[in-house]
């Protein structure tokens, strides 16, 4: 199946930031010119099928969820297609098997039953480490209009497909890309961008940057008509990130990085920009 024929597919649960997440998503479906499909998933591990004859409240709250949601992405983008589907399951697992026909997946950062002191709930930490392809965790909408797009680079092969997601993004926004790419090495607790002397004159600075300049210049071939801004900082890479995302619409990194821990699905890098960028966040495995 060609990406283009693929959806991009929301999960609602009716709270406010599910909405978000349907305007998220309708309307980078109508800039890339694709169809979206809005599920709600009827969690009955708690409670058990209701008895034959006698009408499930879930289900029936579960299609006003939905037809509120179809409601909210015709509103907001009206020549965008919509499908809804009323699944069953645990949410975090059936949303991330949506994500394996879908062009990308779309999340609240909290949902309905997410407590208010909570950064991140737990769907969006499972399907970011789990679902296949990008899955953007979205939050509040900003007040402020920001028009630029950060991707977290760090040299490696597995940044490819997240360089691949920004750069897309970036042109179907019509936007800048700013790449950034931070490191700390251990013995040194000097941190602040790479500029003239320092860091970006010593050699082994500039050894560390260079296959990332070489990642980025390929995809700058590939998207010729993208501004990239190619942002070295000598710091921790979550707290670089974080930083760029506060002039962000769109922060997107890779599910795992170079000092990543085989046996993690959600590496620390991508763990903690999604607990605390400015922006939404996409994840790409």
């Amino acid at each position: 199946m060609d990406i283009t024929e693929k959806p991009i597919v929301v999960g609602t649960d009716g709270s406010d930031l599910a909405a978000v997440a349907v305007r998220w998503a309708v309307r980078d479906a109508a800039r890339r010119g694709l169809p979206v499909r809005i599920v709600h998933v009827v969690d009955r591990r708690p409670y058990g099928t209701p008895a034959a004859g006698k009408v499930d409240p879930r289900a029936y709250a579960g299609e006003r969820m939905l037809d509120h949601a179809a409601r909210t992405a015709g509103e907001c983008a009206p020549d965008v297609a919509v499908a809804t589907v009323l699944a069953e399951g645990a949410p975090g697992e059936v949303l991330s098997e949506e994500a394996a026909a879908a062009a990308e997946l779309v999340v609240g950062c909290r949902g309905r039953d997410g407590c208010a002191g909570a950064l991140l709930g737990s769907v969006p930490v499972r399907t970011a480490g789990h679902a296949p392809g990008a899955v953007v965790v979205v939050r509040p909408e900003p007040a402020g209009s920001c028009r630029e797009v950060v991707v977290g680079a760090d040299g490696s092969a597995g940044c490819e497909p997240a360089l691949a997601f920004a750069f897309e993004q970036a042109r179907a926004r019509g936007c800048p890309l700013r790449a950034v790419h931070a490191w700390r090495e251990p013995q040194d607790l000097m941190a602040g961008p790479v500029r003239g002397a320092g860091p970006a004159a010593d050699e082994s600075a500039r050894a560390r940057c260079r296959p990332v300049a070489e990642r980025i210049a390929a995809w700058r071939e590939r998207f010729p008509d993208v501004e990239v801004r190619e942002d070295l900082r000598h710091a921790d890479p979550v707290p670089a990130l974080v930083d760029a995302s506060g002039g962000a619409e769109l922060l997107v990194v890779g599910a795992r990085g170079l000092s990543a821990v085989g046996s993690l699905l959600l590496g620390s890098v991508s763990r903690g920009v999604l607990h605390h960028a400015h922006c939404p966040v996409a994840v790409v495995r």
